[in-house]
């Protein structure tokens, strides 16, 4: 049986994040793994069933929402940084840390899609954590952002990105554009039809989330290149986990990054698409990551 209680994690500017912590039947110090979703992503979008395979193979598993999304607290809402993400969740480990059900010494991340780039940039920059799980990850948002835009249109897309920041400067809201949408004329972050179901379907309360995304989010991931920080992840272990026919982190660029991390680490390939390893690939994905961090944790 595993227990799931509520955390709270407050940040030194006010936000707090919204958590929930898993727990095992035996007592601790636990082993403990901190998890967080992707891009726009909650607690509510698939995740916790992975939170909770973990918890009953005997960790303690913290899984959080980012500031702005989900039950946390964090305005504007709806609006990703990636850096601010990355220094929130420096917050948690030390917040758990401070937890006696936690062995501080042995704390794992994991990570998938754009939390999976997080989880590698952590790995390289914070000794703390012990093993890194990186799940379809974005490596490089600047070659996946010329991908996804074709040339003709990069102009009028950075013409957006300006025209909002200069209303901002002119006392105006966010602007904001919709997170999934197939229509090509709508301004959307994502248009296929895998990431439509996943993004919608979702089991979050009422009003809880939104398909709204504000369009800063976009200008910063397309600058967002996590990739870069692999090689310097060793000594510490890092797992990867990829699937052949991702087109939202590509699956070649993911290929070359590994090739460029050091030992330790190893490879999982799953066949499908970005949201494969919480649907038909669930049972693989989780049961590679319980048996990394087994020996690593």
């Amino acid at each position: 049986m595993v227990e799931r209680t509520e955390e709270r994690i407050h940040l030194p500017d006010g936000t707090v994040l919204s958590g929930w912590l898993f727990l095992p039947e035996d007592t601790g110090p636990h082993a403990t793994i901190t998890m967080s979703h992707g891009f726009g992503g909650t607690k509510y979008h698939r995740i916790e069933p992975i939170a909770r395979k973990l918890a009953e193979a005997g960790f303690a598993v913290s899984l959080h929402d980012h500031r702005g999304f989900g039950d946390s607290t964090g305005e504007p809402r709806h609006d990703i940084d990636p850096y601010r993400q990355l220094e929130d969740w420096r917050r948690v480990i030390s917040h758990l840390q401070t937890l006696d059900v936690v062995d501080a010494d042995r704390i794992g991340v994991w990570g998938t899609s754009y939390s999976g780039g997080h989880a590698l940039v952590l790995g390289a920059t914070d000794r703390r954590i012990k093993a890194v799980y990186s799940q379809v990850p974005t490596i490089s948002g600047s070659e996946s952002g010329r991908r996804r835009v074709p040339p003709h249109l990069t102009r009028g897309l950075e013409e957006s990105f300006a025209a909002d920041e200069l209303a901002q400067a002119h006392g105006k809201a966010p602007a904001t554009q919709a997170f999934v949408n197939a229509d090509p004329a709508t301004p959307a972050s994502y248009r296929a039809a895998d990431a439509i179901k996943f993004y919608l379907e979702h089991d979050a309360p009422e009003g809880l989330w939104e398909n709204s995304v504000t369009v800063q989010s976009n200008r910063r991931s397309r600058a967002y290149d996590p990739g870069a920080w692999i090689d310097q992840i060793s000594p510490t272990p890092l797992m990867m986990l990829v699937a052949t026919h991702d087109t939202v982190a590509p699956t070649d660029l993911a290929f070359r990054a590994y090739e460029r991390a050091l030992e330790p680490k190893e490879l999982i390939v799953i066949p499908g698409g970005h949201f494969d390893p919480y649907l038909d690939g669930f049972d693989v994905s989780t049961e590679a990551a319980v048996r990394f961090f087994r020996m690593h944790l």
